[in-house]
């Protein structure tokens, strides 16, 4: 754990600073709206940070007014913290308010933990209603003493999935058409908290505590800098180049970049769907791709 932590904090004073290349945008009302349980939702005195609670009859949920078609998108979390088992904690950019059998998906769900052991970080992506990519990570800090940051860069040729600017999954397109990288439809953003006990703690064994309710997740500093959707088809999107998170040092990871992600990989990771053979008998298409070209 020492190694972990001197090796966190060197990623963290070494690394570019991307997040001030987005901006920060006002108040929660200008950017989201509740999906349901207004009643799970509060913020702080100042408004500057935001509250979503889970109890036994229900969580909450909001989303972001517009949709974005490609760009950088951050937002900074504090997960639940004590005996956490049996929640879910999503934070994810979707095509639509729903479960739709064509939905485009980044996902990041934060799987909940009895007390003393590591949250872990699912992420996975979709294109038209088929995801089964997922990944699992270990978090080399405790994510409930603290905000840390969570993003996602997303252009035409790679999604990047980071925690605190260290980049913890590549997922690359092959630059033709195929049936795994979304990149057609806009998205909304999405967080949520919810009970997934059947499944999300050590594969369901562990059960949502009801005595330890009501479980909280806390938000704030939501930013993005990135190609806003406007119906029919937006003047943006055929200029994206013109933006830092599209032109071609946004297409690869950097040199510092790649360090860090060699050490994700060596050290974190414990679940790829691309090394699960008894999953997959044929691996799919996209494990061939390079993350780090």
């Amino acid at each position: 754990m020492a190694t972990l932590l001197f090796i966190a904090a060197l990623m963290a004073a070494s690394y570019f600073i991307i997040s001030e290349a987005a901006d920060s945008k006002g108040s929660f009302q200008d950017n989201f709206d509740i999906m349901w349980s207004q009643e799970h939702f509060s913020t702080s005195p100042d408004g500057q940070i935001w509250y979503l609670s889970l109890d036994k009859e229900t969580g909450c949920g909001f989303q972001t007014k517009q949709r974005y078609r490609f760009g950088w998108f951050s937002m900074k979390l504090k997960l639940v913290g004590g005996d956490s088992a049996g929640v879910v904690t999503a934070y994810y950019m979707c095509t639509e308010n729903g479960a739709g059998p064509t939905r485009d998906e980044l996902d990041i769900e934060f799987l909940g933990n009895r007390t003393g052991q590591p949250y872990l970080i699912q992420t996975n992506v979709y294109k038209n209603g088929t995801g089964g990519r997922e990944m699992r990570h270990m978090l080399w800090f405790d994510p409930t003493e603290d905000f840390h940051s969570y993003s996602v860069l997303w252009n035409n040729h790679q999604i990047v999935f980071f925690v605190d600017s260290t980049p913890v999954r590549v997922f690359k397109n092959n630059g033709e058409a195929n049936n795994f990288f979304p990149n057609e439809k806009p998205m909304y953003l999405f967080s949520s908290i919810w009970n997934a006990d059947e499944w999300a703690t050590r594969g369901g064994l562990e059960k949502t505590d009801w005595k330890k309710a009501p479980f909280v997740s806390s938000y704030k500093d939501f930013s993005v800098d990135g190609c806003q959707w406007e119906d029919p088809y937006p003047a943006c999107v055929s200029t994206t180049t013109q933006n830092w998170w599209d032109q071609y040092s946004a297409w690869h990871l950097s040199d510092s970049q790649k360090m860090d992600y060699a050490w994700v990989q060596r050290n974190l990771v414990i679940y790829d769907y691309c090394k699960d053979y008894e999953r997959y008998s044929t691996l799919p298409v996209e494990c061939s791709l390079s993350p780090w070209e």
